[in-house]
């Protein structure tokens, strides 16, 4: 098979765990033979091309206003099917790919925020939303988010979880003595408001927190205000920044998909401190720690640094976070049993994830009836003159 995805995210370097989880796919597929190629758009002001574990990344400065970008390489690519993750907010990819590749659409419904239908939608758009029910096929990577999709758009999407976690053994990183509170991906929806409130009530205990695509410098200068924090950037290695602390913190106040961060800590034996927004529940596989959050109001019509909707954020209750905090920094007993829950649970979670399901669900799926549309080149002047003289010979005839 040929596999083109567009997404709006950066690929090289990949940012976040969408994009995470479709190269995690695309990898296990050109593994085994298949030609993928992305389309997304490029941190820099350069287009670029790259080869990354076998995929073609085509880098493009702000693909959503270049969309005609994806409509070319959709062309040159001749792909049998087209994925389009979700991470389009203005859905024009969606658009592009559903006028040049009819029939072919596969969507990636990762973030519902950016879906152009249902109530989390930031751009609620009904002609994109009957493109994504009429595409060849819709797929999430968790249960509660499929049921989403099905109570919203009207369609059953298919689960397939992305095999992200790599080969058991995994490293065993809780360690109640360290004593160090982490957080990813710090800001407004997020819950940087919680992980700070928090930082400031343990004066004692170092927090660190790990750059992320919705942190902004007001974020940053927020964190800086105080002594026990740190904010880091990237790693190579998820273990590199986990293996630091002894607890994670996952705060969502919006609406989470499913919540990679928690299964991928605890796997490693990390407790997590999660709020109970969207799939976080699902993430969470029974094991303990959730708090429940109030969600954001509204959002604003502004936009912050990062480039997302400003949210109208209620008072959130601190006193269970404390809580919980102060149970697992001074609760021995407690901290290793919830340690050795959340692995278990975790381990069980990934066994059951078969990495070839995206390979067969594509193969399973009715080949496209409809063709690739052509190029829209102009005439030249061969053309332009054959058209002229077919023109004159009707004006004689009729």
């Amino acid at each position: 098979m040929r596999i083109l995805l567009a997404s709006n995210a950066s690929y090289d370097p990949p940012r976040g765990g969408s994009t995470r989880s479709n190269l995690a796919w695309l990898r296990r597929l050109a593994a085994r033979g298949h030609a993928c190629a992305v389309a997304a758009s490029s941190l820099t002001q350069e287009p670029r091309q790259s080869v990354v574990d076998g995929i073609a990344i085509h880098s493009v400065p702000s693909l959503s206003l270049h969309a005609a970008a994806l409509g070319r390489l959709i062309r040159e690519f001749q792909p049998d099917w087209v994925l389009v993750s979700s991470e389009d907010l203005s859905h024009t990819l969606l658009r592009e790919a559903a006028r040049t590749s009819p029939g072919r659409i596969v969507y990636l419904a990762h973030t519902p925020q950016f879906f152009p239908f249902g109530p989390e939608s930031w751009h609620a758009d009904p002609p994109a939303a009957e493109i994504v029910r009429n595409a060849a096929a819709v797929v999430a990577i968790g249960r509660h988010m499929a049921a989403y999709i099905r109570e919203h758009l009207g369609r059953d999407a298919a689960v397939i979880h992305p095999p992200i976690y790599g080969d058991p053994p995994w490293p065993d990183l809780s360690d109640f003595s360290r004593k160090r509170v982490l957080m990813i991906n710090p800001c407004a929806v997020k819950g940087i408001s919680i992980f700070l409130e928090l930082a400031r009530h343990f004066p004692d205990i170092p927090f660190d927190a790990l750059r992320g695509w919705g942190t902004t410098p007001e974020d940053e200068a927020e964190l800086s205000r105080l002594p026990n924090v740190s904010l880091l950037g990237a790693v190579g290695r998820i273990e590199e920044f986990l293996g630091r602390g002894s607890i994670l913190l996952m705060p969502s106040l919006w609406y989470e998909g499913f919540g990679l961060i928690v299964m991928e800590a605890m796997l490693r034996g990390i407790p997590v401190v999660s709020s109970d927004s969207g799939g976080l529940l699902e993430a969470k596989c029974g094991t303990g720690f959730v708090i429940p959050v109030k969600p954001p109001e509204c959002y604003r019509m502004e936009f912050d640094a990062a480039h997302m909707p400003r949210p109208v954020l209620p008072p959130q209750d601190i006193r269970p976070w404390i809580a919980a905090l102060r149970t697992l920094l001074e609760d021995e007993a407690e901290y290793r049993a919830e340690s050795g829950r959340s692995r278990q649970a975790a381990a069980a979670f990934v066994a059951s994830v078969d990495p070839d399901a995206m390979e067969r669900f594509l193969a399973s799926l009715p080949p496209a009836r409809l063709p690739i549309a052509a190029a829209e080149r102009p005439l030249d002047s061969a053309r332009q003159a054959l058209l002229l003289k077919l023109l004159k010979q009707r004006s004689r005839t009729s």
